[in-house]
């Protein structure tokens, strides 16, 4: 299903309001009723009213992905979500370079 998004952002969805956002994971549900798609924005500001965007079309995005991906029953509900993990690594990496600089300092 990450692939069949993909190809879809990639060849029907081109907005350019949305910028570049990548597909970090889809978590289906185990009765596949419903579809958590998380993604990644490259550009900081205006991440929600892009995710808002997104959850606006995912009708347009569930039927693209219900024709390529015809061999399941039910197509399950489709939500999109912020994918955060990168800024939370960058604020940790941050974190330990200040920490690393106070080290250096103390022993000079």
């Amino acid at each position: 299903m990450k692939e069949e998004l993909s190809l879809i952002f990639l060849l029907k969805v081109q907005d350019p309001e949305l910028g570049m956002l990548t597909i970090t994971s889809v978590k289906v549900t185990p009765d596949a009723k419903n579809a958590k798609i998380y993604i990644s924005i490259f550009e900081k500001e205006g991440r929600a009213a892009k995710i808002a965007k997104l959850n606006s079309i995912k009708g347009y995005i569930k039927g693209q992905l219900s024709t390529k991906m015809s061999h399941l029953r039910k197509m399950p509900d489709i939500d999109f979500y912020l994918d955060d993990t990168l800024d939370y690594v960058e604020k940790m990496e941050n974190l330990f370079k200040k920490i690393h600089e106070n080290d250096n300092k103390e022993n000079d």
